[in-house]
């Protein structure tokens, strides 16, 4: 089956929420996603709830605090942020949920509201082909860059 093309693919969006709890609260992603689709449901009616599509993407919960992404159809953010707002509690701990952000990528909801950094480069100058050259570093590799395009290379190749 082919894929729908990009104008007609639905748009999502993606809150990163901060949760807060007892110190001895056992919450896990399944009870927080039960939560999560009861009170949109109760909010927002069936069609409402249908239409925001609210999914846990990404969930860490431990020591009383955690941190989630979900995702929400375009449009639909406000919605969803109500709907958090009616859970106070989960598994019969009570919970508090803060938005942190919106953003339009898992990975910018993670690094700008979540507080994950991304790959952090560092650049250095190498020899490469007899020639020196600006190489970008990552975790161990690194990708020379030559006059239209990139060579990946290891620490080891550098030497």
């Amino acid at each position: 089956m082919k894929h729908l093309p990009k104008h007609l693919r639905p748009r999502w969006r993606y809150l990163a929420a901060e949760l807060e709890s007892w110190p001895d609260a056992a919450i896990d992603r399944r009870a927080f996603q039960r939560e999560l689709w009861y009170a949109g449901q109760n909010l927002l009616g069936d069609p409402g709830s249908a239409d925001a599509d609210l999914s846990v993407v990404r969930f860490d919960f431990g020591d009383g605090t955690g941190k989630t992404v979900i995702k929400v159809r375009h449009g639909e953010t406000e919605s969803a942020r109500a709907a958090l707002a009616c859970i106070d509690r989960i598994d019969g701990s009570p919970v508090g949920i803060r938005v942190a952000g919106i953003s339009g990528t898992i990975r910018a909801a993670e690094e700008k509201f979540l507080g994950k950094r991304g790959q952090v480069p560092s650049e250095r100058n190498v020899v490469f082909e007899n020639a020196e050259r600006v190489a970008v570093g990552r975790n161990g590799s690194a990708d020379i860059r030559l006059d239209d395009a990139f060579v990946g290379a290891t620490d080891l190749d550098l030497v």
